[in-house]
């Protein structure tokens, strides 16, 4: 092949690896972007998440994809777990708790290759900010002649955690009588936030979000036999997959993971 003849054939070649890089793989592997012009995120996160959702990540990612809208439902995890298995339309689910999330990826319902094991939370011990009960531990709500408001264990991860505390500490029983069930964490947070409930147990991250309310103490060590881990993933039939994958990515930036951890929870290592 004499020169003139390989410089067409290479001219060729480009051209055509050209037309090829339209695709989104390609862009990627350039370091640029795909396209998400127009699509929706779909996001399904424990009530616990809202915060840091709506106040940092949401605003941050669609600056990021200005084109890409991010629509949140928050509910406790349980309550999600159902509305996804009745066909709530969604990409991204962020669950407080693994069992939620186990059960849906034992129906096929979420993508097993992008479940990651992603932050940790502690379980805390809150009065009303101005509470005067002598209240220094678990023990003493034992004592207390008011409500003691948790997540119903039947559906909400931070109740089911607060139920294998109480019990490993010896006191469910003699504390049942006394709780108020909450229908998700930000509930019993309201409920010892406004005074309704004596005490209440919830995430440290929820305690930390506000003023109306003090921390006593973390629940024992030895108290917890499961980790508070936040397990998220994308829904196996997303109809916004390619939208759903940034998300994801965007998630385990280094932006994203600090800013999880100024609100309080921790990295799974």
């Amino acid at each position: 092949m004499n020169r003139k003849a390989l410089i067409i054939a290479v001219l060729a070649l480009i051209a055509v690896i050209s037309v090829g890089s339209c695709s989104a793989g390609w862009f990627d592997f350039l370091g640029g972007e795909q396209d998400l012009n127009g699509q929706t995120v779909n996001l399904a996160a424990a009530a616990s998440l809202k915060n840091v959702y709506d106040d940092e990540l949401i605003p941050m990612f669609e600056e990021k994809y200005p084109g890409v809208k991010v629509v949140p439902t928050y509910a406790s995890s349980g309550d999600l777990q159902t509305q996804i298995e009745n066909g709530l339309e969604t990409d991204v689910f962020m669950s407080a708790a693994n069992k939620q999330m186990n059960a849906l990826a034992d129906e096929g319902l979420i993508d097993n290759d992008t479940n990651l094991q992603f932050l940790e939370n502690k379980i805390v011990l809150i009065v009303p900010a101005d509470s005067d009960a002598d209240i220094t531990s678990f023990d003493d709500l034992k004592d207390i002649d008011g409500t003691i408001a948790i997540g119903d264990p039947e559906s909400v991860p931070a109740g089911q955690y607060a139920k294998e505390i109480l019990t490993n500490l010896g006191l469910w029983d003699k504390l049942e009588s006394k709780f108020s069930l909450g229908t998700d964490v930000t509930a019993v947070l309201n409920q010892v936030g406004q005074g309704s409930a004596e005490a209440g147990i919830v995430y440290a991250t929820d305690a930390k979000s506000t003023d109306d309310v003090k921390v006593i103490c973390e629940a024992p060590d030895d108290a917890l036999d499961t980790p508070c881990i936040y397990p998220v993933a994308q829904i196996k039939d997303s109809k916004n997959a390619d939208a759903a994958k940034a998300f994801m990515d965007f998630l385990q930036t280094q932006e994203a993971k600090d800013k999880f951890v100024e609100y309080g929870f921790t990295l799974h290592e």
